[in-house]
């Protein structure tokens, strides 16, 4: 009953939608109605936004009982990885985090590594141009469990036992909801070849639907277990007398150096893994400093270069060189302008982007300078797609010497034949450029904002024994060849170059807006239009994550074959006529959808009023819940 009282007030979800950020004027008439299909989040004490309305509801009763903002998203990420909301426990957590204590952001990279014995050779001597997609070879070590328990140490307020308390209710069964069943039942084959995946995931085996139908109570008796030995961890330390942070801190030791861990790395090994113990012990969350560039008065901050975030800072940069607002809200030459930033700072993200913990150095520092994206800026054709961009070279903008200008002048290799499961390889290319996230902001008055994007050990994955983990399938992103991108070899204890990228603006040194996005390489390239649409084009968040993108698949595809498609472009399907063919004119292979983005989250902060906005998209399940 608290549970629905508390969804019963939180009534600014279906509240007011009029009004647009006060400093920003309706002035395109291109722009999208004012009203929009989901309305938009009010909010003043507290907001929880992520891809389940089960999740959004965990973040909520965090809140109701007196946690700040980084315990809701704990909450929240405990909850949609229990839900396998396209990832699980042993997947990966990217966030960032403003302290309103310190008024620094700082990033957490909870990204696993490549185990013992996973180098290009091994994976060669398999038949692999590429780690695969599915199965015990595709996974990292698990991050989110550490990254999850980390955040909630350092900057949050409540215990775990508090927090894990709506995912452990759930493990013990909930309704699960159609997404996650019917995913169940496509990828069943895929789930039947791993022992401990299909008791879980398949309840109904030799019936005509294998899979739990929408609404069934779906139950994960090991997972539930899991926890509460997480739990009992906790307690155990604090009743020896034990800070809260560092009784935390013994919950995290028992998943990667205790029991847990022992069985991950059995049940991995079992099913033909290569986890060792030692690989899970020397795994450690790494609190980062992130990245940033000023935009108009903005500071945009993204994660390190081990994920692509700052791509979408280079093409801030290459933008202010250009006056995208006069061109008109998605003309033809605006959606052609976006295509090709899009194209070099995409370019130079496959080429020099990598775990900066091993040599040689990534050039950053050149690749994120103003100078370097005015260079970039001048070799946009404006008239015409150019298929052939590569990547530049930001050594001398930093006074340095490219140590691969042999593979960069050669770039790029040609493609490799790669092996995909179920040989389905158009299914296959689409599912890899969207697929592998949800979102989850939240904030609260007492300042404390973050932006995550957490993913990995989606359906259908391997899970670990009996512990209920499901394992990531992130080594796919990983290249074996030097020449493709030398930065990104897989090698043991290494992160692979991931596309899970969430956002942090602040403005006047306060926060401006949280925001991120599910999907895989699209993922910056939307992110990249949904700030344009607020800050050049004065929609309200609700309007610009409902507003139709344009999506490139110039870059090289992150997952499975990671091959290109120069010159084609995802518009929307209300795209005009005559707007279409001026950019057939331009060299694009048009493709139309009604939704062009994948399912977008955010966080907007009205400093005239003091109140907070959120916004979900109008597509998926995301959900927000205020007050």
């Amino acid at each position: 009953m608290r549970l629905l009282a508390l969804l019963a007030t939180a009534v600014l979800l279906v509240g007011s939608n009029a009004g647009l950020p006060a400093q920003q004027p309706r002035n395109q008439d291109t722009l999208p109605p004012r009203t929009t299909q989901k309305p938009p989040l009010h909010g003043t004490h507290w907001m929880a936004v992520t891809g389940k309305p089960l999740g959004a509801a965990a973040g909520a009763m965090i809140f109701q009982q007196g946690g700040n903002a980084i315990d809701a998203a704990c909450a929240m990420l405990a909850a949609v990885s229990t839900m396998w909301d396209t990832l699980s426990w042993g997947g990966e957590t990217q966030a960032l985090i403003y302290n309103p204590h310190t008024k620094k952001v700082v990033g957490i990279n909870a990204l696993g590594v490549a185990p013992t014995g996973a180098t290009a050779a091994y994976y060669k001597a398999q038949g692999y141009n590429y780690p695969p997609e599915f199965g015990p070879l595709a996974a990292v070590t698990p991050g989110t469990p550490g990254g999850l328990m980390t955040m909630l140490a350092e900057y949050g307020t409540m215990s775990l036992a508090q927090v894990l308390a709506p995912a452990i209710s759930m493990a013990d069964g909930y309704a699960i909801e159609a997404q996650a069943a019917n995913t169940i039942e496509r990828d069943k084959a895929e789930i039947k070849k791993w022992k401990y995946s299909a008791p879980v995931m398949l309840p109904h085996l030799g019936q005509a639907r294998e899979a739990p139908e929408p609404g069934e109570i779906f139950r994960q008796a090991d997972l539930a277990a899991t926890l509460r030995k997480l739990v009992e961890a906790e307690q155990q330390a604090l009743k020896a007398g034990r800070s809260r942070a560092d009784a935390i801190r013994a919950a995290y030791d028992r998943f990667y150096r205790g029991d847990i861990a022992q069985e991950i790395v059995r049940g991995t090994r079992e099913q033909g893994g290569l986890f060792t113990v030692e690989d899970l012990a020397s795994w450690k969350v790494k609190i980062e400093e992130p990245f940033s560039t000023t935009y108009k008065g903005v500071e945009v901050y993204k994660l390190a270069q081990w994920q692509q975030g700052p791509a979408l800072l280079e093409g801030l940069n290459i933008l202010e060189n250009v006056d995208v607002k006069s061109m008109g809200y998605n003309s033809p030459k605006y959606l052609h302008t976006l295509y090709q930033t899009m194209n070099l700072a995409f370019a130079d993200r496959d080429f020099y982007y990598g775990d900066p913990a091993f040599p040689p150095d990534e050039p950053m520092r050149g690749l994120l300078s103003k100078e370097y994206a005015k260079a970039r800026a001048r070799l946009i054709n404006p008239d015409r797609n150019d298929p052939a961009v590569k990547p530049g070279d930001p050594y001398p903008y930093q006074s340095g010497t490219n140590p691969f200008a042999k593979y960069l002048e050669a770039w790029p290799p040609p493609p490799k034949p790669v092996r995909i499961a179920g040989g389905d390889q158009a299914r296959a290319w689409k599912d890899g450029f969207y697929a592998g996230t949800t979102s989850i902001q939240a904030a609260d008055a007492s300042g404390w904002v973050i932006s995550v994007t957490p993913s990995g050990g989606w359906i259908p994955a391997v899970i670990a024994g009996r512990t209920g983990i499901g394992l990531s399938q992130r080594a796919q992103s990983f290249v074996t060849d030097p020449a493709e991108n030398p930065f990104n070899v897989i090698e043991p204890g290494k992160r692979p170059r991931v596309t899970l990228t969430p956002t942090l603006a602040m403005q006047d040194a306060l926060p401006w807006m949280a925001f991120s996005v599910q999907g895989g390489d699209s993922q910056d390239q939307n992110l990249l239009q949904y700030f344009l649409d607020v800050l050049e084009f004065g929609m309200t968040p609700q309007q610009a994550v409902e507003a139709p993108n344009m999506n490139s698949f110039q870059m090289m595809n992150s997952f499975q074959d990671h091959t290109s498609q120069p010159g084609r472009m995802l518009v929307a399907s209300s795209t005009s006529e005559a707007i279409r063919a001026e950019l057939q004119k331009m060299g694009y292979r048009l493709q139309f959808s009604a939704r062009t983005s994948g399912p977008i989250t955010a966080i907007w902060f009205d400093r005239k009023h003091g109140t907070l906005w959120g916004a979900a998209s109008n597509h998926g399940e995301d959900y927000g819940i205020a007050w």
